[in-house]
Formats: C-alpha cells, structure tokens, sequence
C-alpha cells in the first residue's frame, strides 16, 4: 500500500514538472515574494534571466526613497543595490535635490515580470525619477500616489523647461561609474547634453537614446567581475555617439511612413526558455 502511494507521489511530480516548465515565466517569478537563499548571482541575459540571492534596497535611506513599494521591486544584485547608495549621495549634492526617488529595480528573484519591462531580469537595471525630491520622508500611500514629471518635448525630440543643469550633472556622475555599462534617456536629452557638454566627452558614450525614459532614466550596470553565466549586452559603439541621437531626433521630426504589417506577438518566456540555474533560483527556500 505504502509503495503505491509513493508511486503516486512520484507520477504526480513527473506530470507537474514539464507543466512547469512551459508555464509563463512571468507568473512563476511574479509570484515570489523573498530572495532565494543562494549566494548572489546574475544568471543569463538583462531580458532573459533571473536573480539568485537578491538583496532588498531598504524602503527608504538618507539620500533615496524606494517608490511604488506595492510593485515589490526594490530588489537587486548587491552591486546595485551598492550603486544606487553612491549615485543617491551624489545626487543629494546637487541644488534642489534631497537625493534620488528610486522605481523599478527587479523582482525578489529577478526573472520577467507580470507587466512592464522587458529587462530587469538580473537585478542589474534601475530606474530612477526625473522629479527632483524635495523630501525623503513620503509614506507608503504617497509613494503609490506622486508621480515623476516628462523632461520631453516634441514627442521627445527637445527636452522642455523643466530640464536642468543638475539633471546633467546626475547623469554625468551616473556614467563615469565604472560599474555602469549604459544608461538609457529619451533622445533629446542626449543631444541636450551633447550640446552642454564642453569638456571630457567620453561619458557621453554611456548615454544611449531609447524610447520612452523621459519620466526616468534606466541605468544598467555591467556584469559584475567573474560573474559566471552572466552576458553582458555588446558595448556601445566608439566615441560619443551624439550622431546617433541626432538621427533618433530627425526621425522623431520626419517619421516614416507607418508600417502596417502586423507584428507577430512572442509567445511569454518559460521557465525552459531561461538559464537552467533560474529552476534552482526559484526552488530555493
């Protein structure tokens, strides 16, 4: 009798397994509410991924404050969580800033996400606010509440009145992190600062025009050192790339005509369809 059920047990676990397995991704990872128990670790791609051992940025610290706390995804790889406590002071420097309102880090196990990002896997993007804190004291109600402000005009081709010097200057000491590989902003602030820029323009390489990013800007930090299993994105091409947002710019100005072939959706990641380490990431206690 005994020996049954444990046959039962075991035939049990093999039907579930494949389930699993093709299961959207999103749904198992969204569904994690604490790190694994694991040493950190990045594993895979920042959109094909997960987290092992993710430390939480405290809700609030003496330079930041963690928004929309109800999403849960103030989690990151520790190199992160370390970058976004450097950049927040360096931010706090700068006048009218109290420090830096942070968004969207990566879920407690990293992984894709039920909605929004693409990336955010690894627990190595970040996104922070383009609204200038003036307080560091909100509550959890205000955090859901306040919202950031657009820096974009044109549909993102100039930025508008409200961007400033210290915007730069954040951006700026965000880049010549050396941890940093790139940071993603609307293409008018790219010019902007191509155009303010009168010195060292090498950090300028970092900033990478995307769409979207005018409400905050993406920072994506590098694989950490021997990471192994970790895929860095291929590096930017050389030199400053201002050219480049120029033409993000004309073709805001003069789009294309539209392509109305209708884009195939993806089908949602599974389990299967990411690093076979992310299995362990999401078993562990």
């Amino acid at each position: 009798m005994m020996a049954r059920f444990f046959l039962l047990v075991c035939l049990c676990f093999a039907m579930a397994a494949p389930a699993r397995a093709q299961t959207p991704a999103k749904e198992l990872f969204g569904a994690m509410k604490q790190a694994s128990t694991q040493s950190a670790a990045a594993h895979g791609s920042y959109a094909k991924g997960c987290l092992a051992g993710a430390e939480q940025l405290p809700e609030s610290g003496p330079t930041w404050q963690a928004m929309r706390l109800s999403r849960n995804r103030n989690w990151g790889h520790p190199e992160m969580i370390a970058f976004i406590k450097r950049l927040s002071k360096k931010a706090a420097r700068q006048k009218g800033w109290a420090g830096l309102y942070v968004g969207d880090i990566a879920q407690p196990r990293g992984g894709p996400m039920l909605t929004g990002h693409a990336s955010h896997q690894l627990g190595l993007d970040a996104d922070f606010w383009m609204l200038p804190p003036n307080r560091l004291n909100l509550s959890r109600n205000a955090r859901e509440t306040l919202s950031s402000i657009s820096m974009r005009r044109a549909n993102g081709a100039y930025v508008n009145e409200k961007w400033t010097p210290q915007h730069q200057a954040i951006l700026k000491a965000a880049a010549k992190d050396r941890s940093v590989a790139r940071i993603f902003v609307f293409p008018g602030a790219k010019v902007q600062m191509c155009k303010d820029e009168k010195g060292d323009r090498r950090w300028l390489n970092k900033i990478r025009p995307w769409w979207g990013h005018h409400y905050h800007f993406h920072v994506r930090l590098a694989c950490p050192r021997g990471a192994k299993g970790c895929v860095n994105q291929a590096p930017p091409p050389p030199g400053d790339g201002c050219a480049d947002a120029e033409k993000w710019v004309h073709d805001i100005l003069n789009p294309p005509p539209p392509n109305n072939t209708p884009r195939k959706p993806r089908p949602p990641l599974t389990l299967a369809s990411l690093p076979s380490q992310c299995k362990t990431v999401l078993s562990s206690q």
